[in-house]
């Protein structure tokens, strides 16, 4: 029965790896015809070996090589630089209305007032601070967090790893985020100060030099706290909703396994499970957001001072907006990461399986 699950699954030429966490002494006690199935061992940075149930010319690399996250980490950059980026009219809307509700009072009436002053070349405002600063903290969050699910997951064990998932997902993302922050804040301090400022600066050339010489270093990390209060919190819903999404997804609404899945096909859910917990990351970081928003426009502001000035109503402003872009860009920022490793042929293992030795403890299985 395997050996014939196995040659299904490796005649489809978009399979992605199913991966199974073995330890020495299991790898020994398999059975005869398992042990005969071709199988790609993978060695991973925290010791154990992971078994691939495929041909290994599939794989361009091995899962937790520094190649697989080098890759993944290429995979962010261009997931968050390319959709922040393309957002820039949106997100200049949103920072507008965030800093002066009073003259920016839809995202309509933002837009209208906008090109009226500034032409429709100021709706991309801050396009290179987006794109450097977002491409940064790309290669970070995505980067960093295989990596520290990878590491949690080898010090959780694999049967914890599998029973706190969600966990697991949190605590990584969260970590990473933690990092992605660092490398985003001096390009979204300079980013803020052009799109909710006038007259200070239109460019970041011209921004970077006059921030250093007002305010000194501190003026591109005096955001980075506020930058965590909304980052991290965002990150965390959203690595963890969209795995979660994912596995739901293919559990209860698509018909047939991943693996029998086109490549297509699995971007199409990816894309769905992207878009959901982009809705939900938008709900939970905004207030932090705002705080960003009106800190790196005022000098000399702390974050508890914006907080108390915005208000508990104050800090709800523009979360329309923010929903909309997202929802679309987290939708695209997977679709893309998940691309990326399709083209690169990277390791991609399935939704999360109980493991077999889980299933004996609980009495499922003999």
């Amino acid at each position: 029965m395997y050996s014939a699950v196995l040659r299904l699954a490796t005649a489809n030429p978009f399979n992605a790896p199913r991966f199974q966490l073995l330890t020495d002494d299991s790898q020994s006690r398999q059975p005869a015809a398992e042990a005969a199935a071709p199988a790609a061992v993978l060695h991973a940075p925290n010791g154990r070996r992971l078994a691939a149930a495929s041909e290994p010319e599939l794989n361009s690399c091995e899962y937790g090589s520094a190649k697989f996250y080098a890759l993944c980490g290429f995979g962010g950059i261009l997931s968050c630089g390319l959709t922040h980026t393309a957002v820039v009219p949106l997100d200049l809307v949103k920072c507008r209305i965030q800093v002066d509700p009073g003259k920016y009072q839809s995202i309509f009436k933002g837009f209208s007032v906008t090109v009226k002053e500034d032409g429709v070349r100021g709706l991309a405002k801050g396009w290179a601070p987006t794109f450097i600063g977002y491409s940064m903290q790309g290669l970070c969050k995505f980067g960093f967090y295989e990596v520290f699910k990878n590491v949690y997951g080898g010090i959780l064990g694999e049967e914890n790893s599998y029973l706190w998932r969600t966990s697991l997902y949190l605590a990584a993302s969260a970590s990473a985020e933690f990092f992605a922050d660092i490398a985003l804040s001096p390009m979204e301090a300079c980013k803020v100060r052009i799109q909710t400022q006038a007259g200070y600066a239109n460019t970041l050339r011209e921004a970077a030099p006059k921030m250093y010489a007002e305010e000194g270093l501190w003026s591109f990390y005096k955001g980075v706290a506020p930058l965590w209060m909304r980052q991290i919190p965002y990150t965390m819903m959203k690595f963890a909703c969209f795995e979660r999404t994912v596995e739901a997804l293919y559990r209860y609404v698509v018909p047939k396994p991943r693996d029998d899945c086109s490549k297509a096909e699995q971007l199409v859910v990816t894309f769905i499970a992207g878009y959901i917990a982009g809705v939900f990351c938008a709900i939970v970081s905004h207030p932090a957001d705002s705080v960003v928003s009106v800190l790196n426009k005022e000098k000399g502001s702390s974050a508890v001072q914006v907080l108390k000035k915005l208000g508990p109503v104050g800090v709800w402003k523009g979360l329309f907006a923010r929903i909309i872009m997202i929802g679309t860009l987290t939708a695209l920022q997977w679709f893309i990461y998940d691309s990326v490793k399709v083209y690169f042929r990277l390791p991609r293992p399935p939704p999360p399986e109980m493991p077999e030795s889980l299933k004996k403890k609980l009495g499922l299985i003999q």
